[in-house]
């Protein structure tokens, strides 16, 4: 039984040597113009032994940037600096999907480029700072997006998922937690519309599936996930009931037959995350959050679970799969380095020798 993490698993049109996926993590090496380097290909290239490698999201348009130093999907220079990941992490027998990210209200101007905007579902500004190369700054007061505005919005979804394929992706997520603008328009504290895309959960979660429709659109939902996190006050996220919001949500998008759903728990909320997800979503489940070995081998064989990201262990274990499976010591990793630019914390963990 304890083997099933280390067995092939099927998530939709994806086939995974094993059920050890790279959960996304956002590592601040991108290059001018939002470019994927050298340095990110041999950091994918270093963990393609993952079943599932999930990149860092990318950002769909130049409004979507909210952070230093994150790539983008949004031209073909960009898709042509993917391709050289996506053919590192295939050359090694391994697959790999984009994680699509529009940050939304969560950004300063400082990391954006000239004539960028940050928008939003309503023009309320959400508490807290986000780094720039000039130091902490105040998250930025957002615009708030017209109703003539959100279908160019979901097209960048579109686009970035066309050329996500361009690039040679297997498949692609869509972020929808952590603060960004999927979770602002479902969230009742961000999400003060009073239109089609606000007020009732119908209109609330309208956005979401409109997204995952035009993703789906490109290719099948059978190459497309959703990452969630059901009542996270990340980004200073509010909604006054995630049950009834995760519920109605995760009911709708079974029409699309997602590759996955990705599930980050979270014990401190008033939800069980993975129940609400089992209970309401038809398909596979990978789940996410300061899961360890052992627990993971629970979880798969008793069937809650598809597939288990990790992250922090991840980043130190570039050859995590072989360390899990031959049950060696894991090295730690290093939190003075996760967003520094350079390879230092980044290529330089060595694998076991």
């Amino acid at each position: 039984m304890s083997e099933k993490l280390f067995e092939p698993v099927k998530l939709g049109r994806m086939v995974l040597e094993n059920a050890v996926v790279m959960a996304p993590m956002t590592r601040s090496r991108a290059d001018v113009g939002d470019m994927p380097t050298d340095l990110t290909v041999e950091y994918y290239r270093q963990r393609a032994s993952a079943g599932l490698i999930i990149t860092e999201g990318a950002q769909p348009s130049k409004n979507g940037k909210g952070y230093c130093r994150t790539p983008g999907i949004y031209n073909q220079q960009q898709v042509q600096a993917w391709r050289k990941v996506t053919d590192a992490v295939h050359a090694e027998g391994g697959k790999i999907v984009l994680q699509i990210m529009h940050c939304g209200r969560v950004a300063s101007a400082l990391n954006k480029d000239k004539g960028a905007e940050t928008v939003a579902p309503s023009a309320i500004q959400a508490k807290g700072e986000v780094f720039t190369e000039q130091g902490m700054a105040p998250l930025e007061q957002p615009r708030a997006l017209t109703l003539e505005e959100i279908p160019a919005v979901i097209e960048e979804y579109r686009q970035a998922t066309e050329h996500a394929y361009a690039a040679g992706f297997d498949g692609v997520e869509l972020h929808c937690t952590s603060g960004y603008l999927p979770a602002q328009f479902l969230s009742t504290g961000s999400n003060q519309r009073t239109d089609l895309y606000g007020g009732s959960v119908e209109n609330r979660i309208r956005f979401v599936l409109e997204v995952l429709e035009a993703m789906c659109s490109v290719d099948g939902g059978d190459r497309v996930g959703m990452r969630i996190c059901p009542d996270n006050p990340f980004n200073d996220l509010y909604d006054e009931n995630p049950q009834e919001t995760f519920s109605t949500l995760l009911s709708a998008v079974n029409r699309f037959g997602l590759a996955y759903l990705h599930v980050i728990r979270f014990p401190q909320g008033r939800l069980d995350n993975f129940a609400l997800a089992s209970e309401y979503f038809h398909g596979s489940i990978i789940g996410n959050e300061s899961i360890d070995f052992e627990e993971a081998l629970a979880l798969i064989n008793s069937g809650v679970l598809a597939a288990v990201s990790f992250g922090r262990a991840f980043i130190a274990n570039p050859d995590l799969v072989a360390r899990y499976r031959n049950g060696s010591k894991l090295a730690q990793f290093q939190l003075a380095t996760l967003y520094t630019p350079g390879p230092q914390g980044y290529t330089d963990y060595p694998a076991m020798s």
